[in-house]
């Protein structure tokens, strides 16, 4: 069947893209229920870099973050049970260039933390971004273990469905490169190469980020391969408005497919999905 030109998908040039803020009602509200469990407790965790902090949840939804050194500041933040025993945290601070996004995943059971610390920058007078991640144990746990980067995600083919109309497609081309391509919604048709990171949290299942080339976008997952979902955030820049765009979501996907290079021996590179 040939296909006028008209109903071809064509390549959209960057001057054609919509603003980030286009995904914030496709994505909608996120599907997977916040949990109570944080309310009450205190929690001081150690980076590996040296820094102590300490997290005072007083409810299901708020919590004061103190720095050795600093004065403590109220927030919002929102948790999520990833499996049982592991957390998503997300916590949202400052406004405009100033706003940061904080994400972590906490283990109640070893007390072992991930800190994805998501900002903005200035580079040559336009706002862009950037993330900085730690390892960090709570106190009485024992010594901070960072997180081994892996390449489990390399091959890849993943189909994302975050709502009714947004869908993506995710391809891990290596350990730090991949293809994320809209397949529905506010960005139909969009689609580029840039920077991942991946490491291991437990068994099959990993926190993923990366940063975008051409929009001011940062984003940190959890990827449950066991359960096929995902839960996470985008943290961007809109340029048009001057706005700070915190994107919080959750999927579920589909393994479409993975990738294995022919090998000397004949057996293929690449690992099982």
């Amino acid at each position: 069947m040939s296909l006028t030109t008209n109903e071809l998908d064509e390549f959209i040039p960057e001057d054609a893209w919509p603003s980030t803020a286009v995904m914030l009602e496709g994505f909608g509200e996120p599907s997977l229920p916040a949990t109570r469990e944080l309310a009450g407790r205190i929690l001081e965790v150690v980076y590996e870099d040296g820094v102590v902090v300490e997290y005072d949840f007083v409810s299901a939804t708020e919590v004061t973050v103190t720095a050795v050194g600093s004065t403590g500041a109220g927030h919002r933040y929102r948790a999520v049970e990833v499996r049982p025993g592991i957390l998503y945290v997300d916590v949202v601070t400052g406004d405009g260039t100033k706003a940061a996004d904080d994400s972590l995943v906490l283990s109640l059971e070893d007390g072992r933390v991930t800190w994805a610390h998501s900002h903005f920058v200035d580079r040559s007078g336009e706002v862009r971004t950037a993330t900085r991640f730690l390892s960090g144990r709570v106190t009485g746990f024992g010594d901070v273990e960072p997180r081994p980067r892996t390449d489990a995600l390399v091959g890849k083919r993943i189909f994302y469905r975050y709502s009714e109309v947004e869908a993506y497609e995710h391809i891990y081309l290596d350990a730090g490169t991949f293809v994320w391509h809209c397949v529905e919604g506010g960005e139909k048709g969009l689609a580029d190469v840039d920077r991942a990171e991946a490491y291991e949290l437990a068994d099959d299942l990993y926190i993923l980020y990366w940063t975008e080339s051409v929009m001011a976008v940062e984003s940190v997952l959890v990827v449950d391969l066991r359960q096929r979902q995902s839960i996470g955030r985008m943290f961007c820049w809109d340029a048009p408005s001057l706005d700070a765009v915190h994107i919080p979501f959750d999927s579920r996907f589909t393994v479409l497919n993975e990738t294995r290079y022919p090998g000397g021996d004949g057996s293929g590179v690449g690992g099982d999905a």
